[in-house]
């Protein structure tokens, strides 16, 4: 699931999928450090990349949401 707008989460959904990022990128790391082979390290960097984009995006919004209270 992509995200184009963390605006519209509220605070609990925000959290909830900071942590689920934050799991599929420690999986997305087990699975690399498991498997081999040039097609399987393409994708888990792809799938690393945008989970991680994904996570900076929700943080940032989640820092400015702290920051105005």
């Amino acid at each position: 699931m992509s995200l184009s707008n963390p605006t519209a989460l509220s605070a609990s959904e925000l959290s909830d999928r900071i942590a689920m990022l934050r799991d599929n990128i420690r999986q997305i790391t087990e699975q690399a450090a498991s498997q081999s082979g040039a097609a399987d390290e393409e994708r888990n960097a792809d799938r690393l990349a945008q989970q991680s984009d994904e996570l900076d995006l929700l943080l940032k919004e989640q820092e400015q949401r702290l920051n105005r209270k």
